[in-house]
Formats: structure tokens, sequence, C-alpha cells
């Protein structure tokens, strides 16, 4: 807007309100909002917020191909599904060049095996022994035991056998090498009967 000067002051567009349009404060009191965060009145109870998150970025080492690229229907988590079917290859490419014809095999040994024959038996050389074998004679084994305690396969019967006769008491003993009663060490009374009471100052 631009018009002539009066006096210091020129004319200019209205920048906001004026109070004097205004029978109440109007905007000259603010009073904060009860929505949102931002300037929120302290004397009420905020609701919560949400907030919608950004995507995230690529990672740096993604194993995944992603949905860019197209699998096809017939790759499963278990690999590739094919349908039973029959594959006709060529023939193989063989070493040899040069095979044998049907007149080169003999089937006359064969026919024993095929067709019913007779029993044949036929006699053939001993067999040279490499050495001569050293079998034992008959006199070379013993037999085991048939009397006493110690036998292999048989019932022992009792043994008895007789033993010279004991010097003891006997006419022939020497009495002079026997240890006399004083020989012997004095048995405290204690072992063999009842301690008696001992007392000590």
């Amino acid at each position: 807007m631009d018009g002539p000067w009066v006096g210091t002051w020129r004319p200019h567009p209205r920048r906001g309100p004026i109070l004097a349009e205004f029978n109440t404060p109007g905007p000259k009191y603010w009073i904060p909002g009860t929505t949102g965060h931002a300037s929120h009145d302290p004397t009420r109870d905020k609701a919560p917020a949400y907030t919608f998150r950004g995507a995230k970025g690529p990672a740096a080492e993604n194993c995944s191909p992603g949905p860019r690229y197209f699998i096809h229907p017939s790759i499963t988590k278990v690999g590739k599904y094919v349908p039973p079917s029959a594959h006709l290859v060529g023939r193989p490419k063989t070493k040899s060049e040069v095979t044998p014809g049907p007149s080169d095999y003999s089937t006359e040994k064969a026919d024993k095996h095929v067709y019913s024959n007779a029993p044949v038996q036929s006699m053939v050389f001993r067999h040279k022994l490499a050495g001569a074998l050293q079998t034992p004679g008959p006199g070379a084994y013993t037999l085991p035991r048939l009397l006493g305690p110690n036998t292999v396969y048989t019932h022992a019967n009792p043994c008895y056998s007789m033993r010279w006769k004991s010097m003891y008491n006997s006419c022939f003993q020497d009495l002079a090498k026997t240890p006399g009663p004083a020989a012997f060490s004095k048995v405290e009374l204690d072992v063999y009967k009842k301690r008696a009471p001992k007392y000590t100052m």
C-alpha cells in the first residue's frame, strides 16, 4: 500500500489485530493449548502421543536379495521343484574304438552250467608236500595219573600217609632244652582280672 506521507507517517498494511477492535482482552493474553506436547497447559494431563518412525536405511551387510528380484514360483525352501519327467541324452563317448564281436567269445565251458550233465570225476596227481611232516609218535604222549589226589578227570579218593613218631613226651626228648617256669615273664594281674581302682595324690 503506497500512499502519500502524512507528516512523518506513511500509510501501510496492518500486520495484526488491534486491541481496540475487541471488547475482551482478546489475543493480548495467551492461553496454553491442551493438545499436543509443545506449549501444553501445565494444569492439564497430557494424552499419550505416538509418532511414526521413518524407514530404516539399507544395511551394509544384507544377505537377502529383497523384493527387487523376481523369484520363480518353482523355487521352494528345499530347492527347485521339478516334476518327474524322462530326459533323453546322447550316447556317451567311449575311449575304446575296437570292441569284441560275437565270435570272440567261447561258450563251450558254460554249457555244463546251463544244461544237465552226468557227474564227471577226474584223477589228479598227489600234491607234493613242501617238507616232511614231523608228527609225534605214540610214545610222545603221556597219560594223566589215575591215582592220587591231583588227577585230571577222575575223582580222587582220600589219601593217607604215615609219619614218623613224634618226639613229644618220648624217651628221646631232651627236657633240658625246654624252658622252665622262670623263663616266662610275670603277667600283670590286671590283664586277666578286674582292675582295682587307683588313686594318685
